[in-house]
């Protein structure tokens, strides 16, 4: 697989919402970079759980427009094909701009995905969503009651 055809299938599956046609285009060890949390999130169980929520947060998410070429990758420092995809969408009515930098494997896989977003209301309301979609689907877990 190409990393052209990887981003025309990724473009179209997260537009789409397909859950499982987004899985096939992962690394195994996929890292999920985020402004909202300051370690990656990595495997491709644990990325797919934060896609999962994406898809049922996101309000008429669409991108917008796209750029490739190549880029330095975080985990390695190594030099890796890759592309920015912008996107429109909103969250409990906050409209959120943002992009998606992918960056892929040798074999056309994403293997880093960083997503950035603005204005910073928007991103705040979009990590709170996303933090309690994972804890309600048990990727992590619920935050301990408050002492009295």
């Amino acid at each position: 697989m190409t990393a052209s055809t990887t981003l025309d299938r990724f473009r179209t599956a997260m537009e789409k919402g397909d859950h499982a046609a987004l899985e096939e285009l992962l690394t195994p060890d996929i890292r999920f970079y985020s402004a909202l949390k300051p370690e990656p999130i990595e495997g491709r169980d644990m990325v797919m759980g934060v896609f999962g929520v994406f898809i049922r947060t996101l309000e008429d998410f669409r991108y917008v427009g796209s750029y490739d070429g190549s880029c330095e990758t975080s985990a390695d420092g190594s030099e890796a094909e890759s592309a920015v995809l912008v996107f429109r969408t909103a969250v409990g009515g906050e409209e959120v701009h943002g992009i998606d930098l992918l960056h892929f494997s040798e074999d056309g896989l994403v293997k880093e995905f960083t997503a950035m977003v603005r204005p910073q209301a928007a991103a705040e309301a979009l990590g709170q969503a996303v933090y309690e979609g994972l804890v309600a689907d048990g990727f992590v877990p619920a935050p301990a009651p408050a002492a009295e």
